[in-house]
C-alpha cells in the first residue's frame, strides 16, 4: 500500500535502531505484545513509544479475534479459498447483498487501488476534498488521472455541493471520506442524498467508512442506505480500526455487481490470509465489540477535550478515534518536539499546516501526550495564539 506517512524502516531510524527494533521485531516481525480486554489495559509497546500517529486501535483485537488467528496456524499450509467465501458470505448477509457483490482487499488501501484502476486513467479526473486520506490521489498519480481538490468548508467538512458541481462527463471517481481523515467531520445523512442524487452516474462514489464505527451523532447516515439505489456507490470499510486489526491488513468493498467485478479485476491473487479471515469472522460475531471499543474512545476522546478547553487550545470536533489541535505554527517541528519525547503523532498536511492531528491511545497514553503538549506549547501561548 503507498503510504505518506513513515515506513516501517523510516520509522525504526527515526526512534533509533534499539527502539525501533524492539517495536517491530517479534515473531514473523510481529509486536511482541500482550492484548488485553477490557478496556483497562491495551497493547503494551516493547520500547516505551507511544503510538498516537496512525489512527490504530490501542487495545488490539477481540480475544476470539486472537483466538481464530493462533487456531489458524493449523491451515497456514492451505490457500483459504474456503474462508474467503465464507467471509464474503458472513459480509453479503451483514449488508443485505448477494456475495458477488463483495469485494476483500489486502486493507481497505487496496480497495482504494482497485478503484483508482477500475474508474480512472489518462484523461479521466478525479474529485477529493482537501485535505482527506491521500491514498486515492496517490494511486491516481500511476493511472495518470488529473486531480481535482475541493476545500473543505470554514468548519472543515466535505464541501458536498461543490465537490458534486466538480464532477463532469470526464470524471471517472469522486471520494467521499465519511468521517474524513483527518480532520473527524462527519457528512450528514441529507448531505450525502442531496450528493448522491446530483453526481452524474456515470461517475463511481467512493465512499470510505474507515471510522464509521466511531460515530454516534444521529445526523449521520452509513451510505449503505442508499447501496440498493445508487448503481455507481462503491462502499469501502476496513477491519483495520474499530476492529484492532491495522497489522494484519483486511477491508472490503460493497458495490453493485458491475463495479465489483471491475474492482475485482484489479485485486491481487488471494489477496487476504487465513489468520485475518478467521480473524474477521470472529469480530464481526462479537455482539458488543464495536459499541465497546466506540464508548472507549468517546470517553477518551472527550477527556482529552476537556484538557484542551481548559488549557483554552482550538481543536476539531472529532467523530473518530482521533482529532487536530491548533498548534499556532508550522506542525514539524511540534512533530519532532513529541518524537524526543518518544510519543509518535500524526504527520503535517499541508492545507492544515498548524493543526496537529493526534489519535486516541488509552487514557494513560493521552495524559503522557497531553503532559508533552503543555510542555511543548504552554497553554499561555495556545490562548495568545
Amino acid at each position: 500500500m503507498l503510504r505518506p506517512s513513515l515506513t516501517r524502516r523510516q520509522f525504526t531510524s527515526t526512534l533509533g535502531a534499539g527502539l525501533g527494533a524492539a517495536i517491530v521485531d517479534g515473531p514473523f516481525g510481529a509486536p511482541r505484545a500482550q492484548a488485553a480486554y477490557p478496556s483497562s489495559q491495551a497493547v503494551e509497546t516493547p520500547g516505551g513509544a507511544i503510538l498516537l500517529n496512525s489512527n490504530e486501535n490501542p487495545y488490539g483485537p477481540a480475544p476470539s479475534a486472537l483466538d481464530a488467528m493462533t487456531k489458524a496456524e493449523s491451515v497456514a499450509a492451505r490457500y483459504p479459498d474456503a474462508a474467503e467465501e465464507r467471509l464474503i458470505g458472513v459480509i453479503a448477509k451483514m449488508h443485505d447483498v448477494e456475495p458477488d457483490r463483495v469485494v476483500l482487499g489486502c486493507g481497505s488501501g487496496e480497495v482504494l487501488q482497485m478503484a483508482d484502476m477500475a474508474f480512472l486513467g489518462p484523461g479521466k479526473k478525479v474529485v477529493v476534498a482537501e485535505p482527506t486520506f491521500e491514498a486515492v490521489l496517490g494511486y491516481a498519480r500511476v493511472t495518470k488521472a488529473e486531480p481535482v481538490k475541493v476545500p473543505l468548508t470554514a468548519d472543515h467538512r466535505h464541501d458536498l455541493p461543490r465537490m458534486a458541481a466538480a464532477c463532469d462527463a470526464g470524471t471517472g471517481l469522486v471520494y467521499v471520506c465519511n468521517p474524513n481523515n483527518p480532520t473527524g467531520t462527519i457528512v450528514t445523512k441529507d448531505e450525502l442524498a442531496f450528493f448522491l442524487e446530483r453526481v452524474p452516474r456515470s461517475v463511481a462514489v467512493v465512499v470510505d467508512e474507515a471510522y464509521h464505527h466511531f460515530v454516534d451523532d444521529p445526523r449521520y447516515a452509513s451510505a449503505f442506505e442508499w447501496i440498493g439505489k445508487s448503481p455507481n456507490l462503491v462502499l469501502v470499510r476496513t477491519f483495520s480500526k474499530v476492529y484492532g486489526m491495522a497489522g494484519m491488513r483486511l477491508g472490503y468493498a460493497v458495490a453493485s455487481k458491475e463495479n465489483a467485478a471491475a474492482l475485482r479485476a484489479h485485486a491481487a491473487w488471494s489477496n487476504a490470509n487465513s489468520a485475518v479471515l478467521a480473524a474477521a469472522l470472529a469480530s464481526l460475531a462479537e455482539p458488543d465489540h464495536v459499541s465497546r471499543q466506540r464508548s472507549i474512545s468517546r470517553e477518551t476522546r472527550d477527556w482529552l477535550c476537556r484538557e484542551l478547553e481548559r488549557d483554552g487550545r482550538h481543536y476539531i470536533p472529532s467523530h473518530t478515534n482521533f482529532l487536530m489541535v491548533d498548534v499556532g505554527g508550522d506542525v514539524l517541528p511540534f512533530i519532532d518536539s513529541f518524537r524526543a519525547r518518544r510519543i509518535l503523532v500524526g504527520r503535517k498536511f499541508p492545507s492544515l499546516p498548524n493543526w496537529l492531528r493526534v489519535s486516541m491511545g488509552t487514557r494513560k497514553e493521552m495524559e503522557a501526550f497531553v503532559d508533552a503538549l503543555r510542555a511543548i506549547v504552554p497553554a499561555r501561548a495556545a490562548r495568545a495564539s
